[in-house]
């Protein structure tokens, strides 16, 4: 406030005084001229009067002459007081109304409005410094499930996308610099109800400052960040960001895990998808010849790494060969557009294409002339702009690679459901045969559709039913929690994938496994499923019902009837 009163009075503060003085000389002219009344005897205007009449004349509404009729020499003096007050007024409002208009009182305003937005939040929220593509995708995955947001941006457009957008939640925004700690203050970093900070800009250096200045202005806060080079990531890893993604790195990993584990892979992919749509056709990855790199920038680097850790033959293709840093017998100069590049890097014997350059244009291109040389390579291509995804579903890519929507949906997992990032670590070290085995069990159970993840810690706020005395002394299972509030004989649809509890960590937990206070449970299955254990966990009839078969009438109406059917 005591910024835009600052800017109001500086602003307005040569039009206010003229005005003032302009209707003061006014005043004292009407009020020293002499006057007479209707009898002709001599009369003075009153200092109110000489206002009241100076004010309706200046805005040229025109009562009339009052108290009294004016003489020649007062109505000499109107006429020309009427020229300046109108003049200045005309001033005023002008001097108003380019006030109005400024940048600098709009943006004062603004975050004032916004301050107030963040000040009254009373449900946990995560700011999101960046609302770029990876940005707009983790807000409004949060959203989604109706977790709340704080958005900073220093571009004015994107905030304006943001308003736009037709989030689930509202989304509290502010065009600013996030690298200033003034500015993350504001945005409620040190709001009680702050839950983490992401750092998603497309400015490693950017990142890398919002980072310091959270675990310096609030260490307990959780700290997500991007960092598209090794030697950020280091630097942020140094002092204790809690998480960093590199999105190039974990695509690579993620095809490198696609080849020797497909079954596992395909899990995580219905696992961590968006719920109800359609699932997703597995498609493995060749595991042995020869693949073609097209690009060696960040992304072919990263993919050279892990396939050749595969043991992969690899021929890569580069227009500036002489900063590969790979011997010169394994780099073909060009683009890979051609097919003269593409013939020398033995594509037509190859088994695989990556097509990772840093223009999606030439992306496509490599894809069609590739494919038409070779129509049974396994396609893998870098989409750099969310903008060109109808291109490159139409191209035949098998797999496609967008950082950013690979960053978002690692964090929205991250912070939505954090047992599915546990559940992923453990699953990595079963077998093909038990992942192929939960895949079957998922298919049967969800229709061809991406089953719904979610996750309930068994405490007082989640779990309301079970701490009630009543219910501590019933045999509360996980299949006790998987039957219908409706009709405890039907079974839920939904799969127990983990329990914790305390240090221990059960993949699939038997259905007979007796719950306990402060358990952490990892679901898959239907939404309305989850939906229904909600019920059963806060109501103690839904779950008196589900353990034991007792449909007790419990409520006042049911009672003053029991009392009415008692014999007498």
């Amino acid at each position: 406030m005591d910024t835009i009163f600052f800017l109001i009075l500086r602003r307005m503060r040569a039009p206010l005084l003229t005005l003032i003085v302009v209707y003061a000389v006014a005043m004292a002219g009407m009020a020293l001229i002499p006057g007479q009344d209707a009898e002709g005897h001599p009369a003075q205007v009153s200092l109110f009067h000489a206002f009241y009449f100076v004010s309706y004349m200046s805005t040229t509404i025109g009562f009339g002459e009052l108290p009294n009729a004016f003489t020649d020499a007062q109505r000499l003096w109107v006429s020309g007081s009427v020229f300046f007050t109108v003049a200045v007024w005309i001033y005023a409002i002008g001097n108003l109304i380019a006030l109005l208009q400024d940048v600098t009182l709009q943006r004062a305003i603004a975050e004032r409005r916004f301050r107030g937005r963040v000040r009254g939040l009373s449900r946990p929220f995560y700011l999101i410094c960046g609302y770029g593509q990876t940005g707009s995708a983790l807000v409004r995955g949060l959203t989604d499930r109706h977790l709340q947001a704080v958005v900073i941006d220093i571009d004015p457009d994107r905030i304006n996308l943001l308003q736009l957008d037709n989030q689930r939640e509202f989304v509290p925004a502010l065009c600013a610099d996030a690298r200033s700690p003034a500015t993350l203050e504001s945005a409620g970093m040190s709001h009680p109800m702050c839950r983490g900070v992401v750092a998603l800009t497309n400015v490693n250096e950017a990142n890398l400052k919002i980072a310091i200045a959270s675990k310096l202005l609030r260490p307990e806060v959780k700290v997500i960040c991007r960092a598209d080079s090794h030697e950020v990531e280091a630097n942020m890893a140094s002092f204790g960001t809690d998480h960093i993604y590199d999105p190039f790195d974990a695509f690579a990993l993620y095809i490198a895990t696609a080849i020797q584990a497909p079954c596992q892979t395909l899990l995580v992919d219905w696992l961590s998808g968006f719920g109800g749509e359609a699932l997703s056709e597995p498609r493995y990855p060749p595991a042995k010849g020869r693949w073609v790199i097209c690009g060696y920038g960040r992304f072919g680097k990263a993919m050279y790494q892990h396939l050749k850790d595969q043991g992969f033959e690899l021929s890569v293709i580069e227009a500036s060969p002489h900063r590969t840093g790979i011997p010169p017998e394994g780099v073909v100069h060009g683009r890979g557009t051609e097919a003269v590049t593409l013939e020398q890097a033995e594509i037509r014997r190859s088994v695989g294409l990556v097509a990772g350059t840093d223009h999606d244009a030439d992306n496509l291109s490599i894809i069609m002339t590739a494919l038409e040389l070779n129509p049974d390579l396994f396609v893998i291509a870098r989409e750099n702009h969310i903008q060109n995804q109808h291109l490159f579903d139409r191209v035949g890519a098998h797999a496609i690679m967008n950082p950013s929507t690979i960053i978002a949906n690692r964090i929205r997992i991250r912070l939505v459901t954090p047992l599915l990032a546990e559940f992923t670590t453990l699953a990595r070290f079963q077998d093909e045969g038990w992942a192929s085995q939960l895949v079957s069990r998922i298919v049967a159970l969800v229709d061809e559709r991406m089953p719904y993840v979610w996750e309930v810690t068994l405490d007082r706020e989640e779990a309301f039913a079970l701490h009630d005395p009543e219910m501590g002394r019933l045999p509360v299972t996980l299949g006790t929690l998987l039957r219908d509030p409706m009709d405890r004989d039907l079974r839920l649809r939904a799969i127990p994938l983990l329990l914790i509890r305390d240090d221990e960590r059960i993949l699939l937990p038997d259905l007979d496994d007796r719950v306990e206070f402060g358990d952490r449970l990892l679901f898959c299955g239907w939404e309305e499923a989850h939906r229904r254990m909600d019920w059963i966990l806060q109501n103690i009839h839904a779950l008196r019902y589900v353990a034991t078969g007792e449909a007790r009438r419990d409520g006042p109406v049911w009672r003053r009837i029991a009392a009415w059917q008692r014999p007498r």
